[in-house]
């Protein structure tokens, strides 16, 4: 950039230098502070006299200020014939008359302008003279009298040699006097000029030079430009031995040290580094043309476009090799080194200038410990963080600048990330394939510098340093987390709770998850955890003794050891503080979407991962799957899933994307429960409650069904009732670990101390309360109940395909299918029912289908007696038709068997085996016995030879099965094709008033099959016993049994016996439909006696006329035969009768009570019957 007018002096370690190429070298003012103006009588000191050398002059030219007249009498470049070409072709004329400012237009010329050897021979020597030249020396030692003073080390440099000036400019950053200075800053220009004019470098880079072939040392040597190159050279060379390591041609230790020395007092002006000058001096007038140079600042403004298109390839690497050689000591960026000087002496991050250069002058280290120190709450300035932030960014954006990345992950680069070379892409690629992408896989040595280089950019605490990350990342960041400031830590935090969600884009989402892996691995990289848990990490997790910069920390075991303690109860005792807890779940949250970011979790089931889990690849896929797997697992990763579903179950939040995709549940039905800040399992208990709600989405119930198959393998996956009954698994049901195994082995006992009325029961009755709870939650899900699901796969596949499993589907369509079902299943589903009729709670369909009208008519009714309670009210008006329909289910099902009828069975205990024995012997334990036992009782009913309440609860159910003929096993069984035959109209209006019984007594002539005809007749006999048995006629007769039987107790044919003598009774006068009714039963009944055996006809014509000795009404028997016979018939068949009576009653008596009517003769026995008033039934 031309210009006319001087630039500010700018101190650096040392002074000022010109910011234009072609400016006066004179005129020149002071960098920064008040300095003090020159002093005339101090110059004129220091000029030398015009019969001085040449070299002379020109330092006297070199501490003079613009006020000072030029004399005119010296030796002056312009007036050389060698260069007096050159000069008036390349600079301007007011140059001409001062010796510097030839030296420095002609030696920063533009590349492609040559000039004569001779000229360039002339200014080399002209140089070098000035750097050697004894009186030159003295010039510096009159005019830096009081700095040399101060500088120990120029005060012992040797005289006479240049040393002492050489001296001056390595440590000219600390040179107060003002002409010193001038005088001081203007020699580095000349000095950095050539490589040659450096104190000592000669000596010290030689035999390098010439072994790297980095050009020639001769002092002939006239391109001043390669100069500046071999500079470069080395500097190459120097950071591809860091970048490779093979020892070949590897840079001696002083000589290293001599590059970086350079290289450093070079930090303050782009002008003095020659090499990067030139090749970026368009760059710098496109990029950084107002930006004044000194204090490094054109350096930093060239960094911060480097990646522009723009930017020229030459000075792109110029910039790259000087930001390597910053990495590999801080001291090289001027500004860094000069912002964080104070605090890296007040947080012991200096280094020992009299000892080599060792480790902790990288960059890395720099950062590392004043990150630390950020960290921990420790003062910092605005100013060094400022740096600190640039140089962050500076490392995520180019790899290239790690010389362990380029070393150890070479092959990675090369084969996954080429062409990624700008903005951290590349970075980026070798952090996804560092995830272990199934895809790629890196080296554990490059996957370690990986994580240094993280640790060392530290990203998490400023996404902005991440550039890929940011601009990846910038609309979600401005929608979803525009209400948090710019720069905030909370950012990625904002970033990962909308992760899988609408507002995320899948770029973001990949470069997020990329440096979360990396976060995850160093609890120190979230400055929010380590601000907040650092005391409790040192306290429960012995981080105190471990050094800041430790690479020995195992990946993930502080934040391992957080979470672990996040979750004790007060009992356990060593918890975290609030604040750590509360932070700490946050991010368990957060980071269990992805196990890549569980570091413990991914090392140890790295191997069934891929055994078991290759094709999962969706979000979340992967835990689910190692869930679903756990008794496959290797021992060390099933531990570590359980413990991770176990805290799953403490804090269901942990499954983030259950939590998203129930929200609308959770709002409409758990709020209070989500709302709260500790979670102890009440939030998925209410989730599953509620699982079958209309606001209930697919994603939801799903991921709430596949947490309770997961809970059922293990009980400690609940936690609710792992708090409540572990005392009671550990005392009763020991070394039994599956959740089902634990429920069944704890609901036994529960059961076993009720049946026998134990004095207490050995389950505690907080447990029994979970108990209840988890029994219910299993009776939904047939896969819920692993003893089920497994028998009965086969027949779910074949019978019940398109039935969805929840809400207890499945397991009804089995129910319905029962006859179907292969042995294993039908066993299990027989002993589910058992279960289910012993404790209707259990019956999922039942409860949910009735559960208004259990609120409306069983409010005050016992758990386990609402079935009956439902049964007593199931005719009622108000009752709701599906579960009308859902009772009607249930008592086909009980009548089935007595077993799943536990009124019945605990009321008829004695009679069951005292007349139903054969029965019980033919059947299974885990098979009905399809009413054979009900009809066996039912037939001992009709005898009146059953105990009270079992005649009770016998009456009930005849009561009920003849309203509806599917209550009767036996008839439905025997008489299906019967009723599709003769009662299909009947049989499909199911209006369940018994008209498909009353069909089959109207059509028992036409009935064809013998075993429906059999139960037809049974009917009739049963019908006899109790009027309210035959729905219809009990109908047709109600107002009649109201005015002429009100007085007879119902029951054993009493009001039946007591309609035959009204209808007998010309007197009384019967409602027509009832005398209608009346008149066909005995239609029927006389039917029956024709079909039926002798034996069978006597018995039940005995049991008639038994009541007619007794006074009553002759016609209280299944037939009336008497009706069909003339008075005089009758009268001569009496003693036959008799004497056929007699013998029937006395084998009967003998065969039921041979004991107790031993020596009785037939007579007694029949004085007996007529004083009891009993009633001879038919023997079988």
């Amino acid at each position: 950039m031309a210009t006319s007018s001087r630039s500010p002096l700018l101190l650096l370690l040392l002074s000022s230098v010109c910011l234009c190429s072609f400016g006066p070298v004179f005129g020149l003012k002071a960098a920064s502070g008040p300095a003090v103006p020159p002093n005339p009588a101090v110059l004129r000191a220091a000029e030398p006299q015009a019969k001085d050398a040449p070299a002379a002059a020109a330092a006297a030219a070199a501490a003079a200020g613009a006020s000072q007249p030029r004399r005119t009498t010296g030796w002056k470049l312009s007036e050389e014939e060698a260069c007096r070409g050159d000069l008036t072709r390349l600079c301007p004329k007011h140059t001409w008359a001062n010796n510097l400012s030839v030296l420095e237009c002609l030696q920063d010329r533009r590349e492609e302008t040559d000039i004569a050897p001779a000229c360039n021979h002339l200014l080399w020597n002209y140089k070098f003279n000035l750097t050697t030249d004894p009186k030159f020396e003295s010039v510096a030692v009159e005019v830096c009298k009081s700095t040399i003073t101060e500088l120990k080390e120029c005060n012992e440099e040797e005289r006479g040699r240049g040393y002492l000036v050489s001296c001056l400019v390595d440590h000219r950053g600390n040179i107060s006097e003002y002409q010193c200075n001038q005088y001081i800053t203007k020699m580095t220009s000349i000095i950095f000029s050539d490589y040659r004019l450096i104190c000592g470098f000669v000596d010290k880079c030689k035999e390098d030079i010439n072994n790297l072939r980095c050009g020639s040392i001769n002092i002939g040597h006239k391109d001043i430009h390669s100069q500046g190159e071999v500079i470069a050279c080395l500097e190459k060379a120097l950071v591809r031995e860091a970048e490779q390591q093979n020892g070949v041609h590897a840079i001696k230790e002083e000589c290293q040290r001599a590059i970086l020395r350079v290289a450093e007092l070079s930090s303050d002006d782009f002008h003095l580094d020659r090499h990067l000058y030139f090749s970026c001096r368009d760059d710098r007038e496109r990029f950084c043309q107002n930006i004044q140079a000194g204090e490094g600042k054109v350096y930093k403004c060239l960094f911060n476009h480097k990646f522009e298109e723009a930017m020229s390839e030459k000075c792109r690497d110029a910039l790259t090799t000087r930001q390597k050689l910053i990495s590999q000591d801080y001291r090289v960026s001027y500004s860094l080194a000069k912002a964080c000087k104070l605090d890296l002496r007040k947080h012991r991050c200096s280094i020992d200038s009299n000892l080599p250069r060792a480790r902790e002058a990288r960059l890395s280290y720099l950062l590392l410990c004043l990150e630390a120190a950020v960290h921990r709450g420790r003062p910092v300035t605005g100013e060094c963080q400022g740096e600190m932030l640039d140089y962050r960014r500076m490392l995520m954006e180019d790899f290239s600048l790690s010389p362990e990345i380029v070393l150890h992950c070479r092959a990675e680069i090369e084969t996954h990330c080429s062409g990624l070379h700008r903005k951290g892409r590349t970075l980026h690629c070798l952090m996804r394939i560092g995830r272990n992408d199934r895809s790629a896989t890196v080296d554990s040595v490059c996957q370690s510098a990986l994580q240094t280089l993280i640790q060392s950019a530290d990203p998490g605490a400023d996404y902005r340093i991440d550039r890929a990350l940011n601009e990846a990342c910038e609309s979600v960041i401005q929608t979803a987390c525009k209400h948090i400031r710019n720069g905030d830590p909370m950012i990625l935090s904002c970033l990962m709770e909308h992760l899988y969600t609408e507002k995320m884009v899948e770029d973001c989402e990949h470069r997020l998850l990329e440096l979360q892996y990396f976060i995850s691995r160093d609890w120190k990289l979230d400055p929010i955890l380590y601000k907040k848990c650092q005391g409790d990490a040192a306290r429960l997790c012995h981080t105190h003794g471990w050094n800041e910069t430790s690479e020995l920390m195992p990946p993930g075991a502080v934040f391992s050891c957080l979470y672990r303690h996040a979750y004790r109860t007060e009992e356990q005792g060593r918890r975290l503080s609030r604040d750590c807890k509360m932070e700490v779940q946050r991010i368990l949250h957060q980071r269990a979407l992805d196990v890549k970011l569980d570091p413990e979790l991914q090392k140890r089931c790295m191997t069934d991962l891929g055994k078991w889990c290759s094709e999962k690849t969706d979000t979340g896929q992967e835990l689910e799957c190692l869930q679903e797997h756990l008794e496959d697992l290797v021992s060390a990763c099933r531990d570590v899933v359980g413990n991770l579903t176990e805290l799953e179950s403490e804090d269901i939040q942990i499954d983030a994307l259950l939590i998203r995709a129930c929200e609308p549940m959770i709002q409409a039905h758990c709020r209070d429960l989500a709302d709260n800040q500790i979670d102890t399992g009440d939030l998925m208990e209410c989730l599953v409650q509620n699982k079958h709600q209309k606001e209930m989405n697919d994603k939801c119930s799903v991921g709430v069904t596949h947490f309770q198959l997961i809970q059922m393998k293990d009980f400690r996956f609940s936690y609710k009732f792992k708090m409540a009954c572990k005392e009671d698994v550990l005392r009763l049901c020991p070394n039994i670990k599956k959740k089902v195994d634990v429920v069944i082995c704890l609901s036994t006992t529960v059961r076993n101390d009720t049946l026998h009325e134990a004095k207490e029961q050995r389950v505690s009755l907080k447990c029994r309360k979970q108990l209840r709870v988890e029994e219910l939650e299993m009776s939904e899900d047939i896969r819920l109940e692993p003893e089920l699901y497994e028998p009965c796969k086969s027949d779910i596949t074949r019978l019940c395909p398109n039935i969805a499993f929840g809400n207890a589907q499945m397991i009804e369509c089995l129910k319905e299918q029962k006859k179907q079902l292969s042995q294993r299943c039908h066993q299990r589903i027989f002993r589910l029912q058992e279960a289910e009729m012993t404790d209707p709670e259990l019956d999922y369909q039942l409860m949910r289908v009735c559960k208004q009208m259990i609120k409306r008519f069983c409010t005050e009714a016992d758990a386990r007696n609402v079935l009956q309670c439902l049964k007593q009210n199931k005719n009622s008006e108000l009752m709701d038709p599906k579960c009308k329909q859902m009772i009607t289910k249930r008592q086909i099902t009980q009548n089935t068997d007595y077993r799943l009828n536990p009124v019945l069975r605990k009321s008829c205990r004695a009679d069951i085996p005292k007349f139903c024995q054969s029965i019980l012997n033919k059947g299974s334990e885990d098979s009905e016995l399809e009413g054979q036992v009900i009809a066996c009782l039912k037939l001992k009913y009709a005898d009146q030879r059953l105990s009270p309440d079992c005649e009770d609860q016998i009456r009930v159910i005849l009561q009920e099965s003849a309203l509806d003929y599917r209550l009767d096993p036996q008839l439905q069984m025997h008489c299906s094709d019967e009723i599709s035959r003769l009662c299909a109209e009947e049989a499909a209006a199911q209006e369940q008033t018994g008209q498909v019984e009353e069909c089959l007594k109207v059509n028992l002539l036409k009935i064809k099959q013998d075993a429906c005809k059999k139960e037809v007749l049974n009917m009739l006999k049963e019908s006899k016993a109790d009027i309210f048995v035959d729905p219809v006629l009990h109908t047709a007769c109600a107002l009649d049994l109201k005015h002429h039987c009100a007085a007879i107790t119902p029951g054993r044919g009493r009001q039946m016996s007591c309609l035959m003598e009204a209808l007998q009774d010309k007197r009384v006068r019967l409602q027509p439909e009832c005398k209608k009714r009346l008149q066909d039963r005995i239609d029927m009944w006389s039917y029956a006696a024709k079909v039926t055996t002798r034996k069978q006809y006597f018995t039940l014509f005995m049991m008639i006329n038994v009541s007619f000795f007794m006074g009553h009404v002759l016609f209280q028997s299944h037939v009336p035969i008497f009706h069909h016979f003339s008075y005089c018939a009758f009268v001569l068949s009496v003693p036959f009768l008799f004497s056929f009576l007699f013998l029937v009653m006395t084998r009967h008596f003998q065969s039921t009570c041979p004991r107790q009517l031993k020596g009785w003769d037939l007579w007694a026995i029949l004085q007996i019957l007529v004083s009891t008033r009993y009633q001879v039934n038919a023997v079988n």
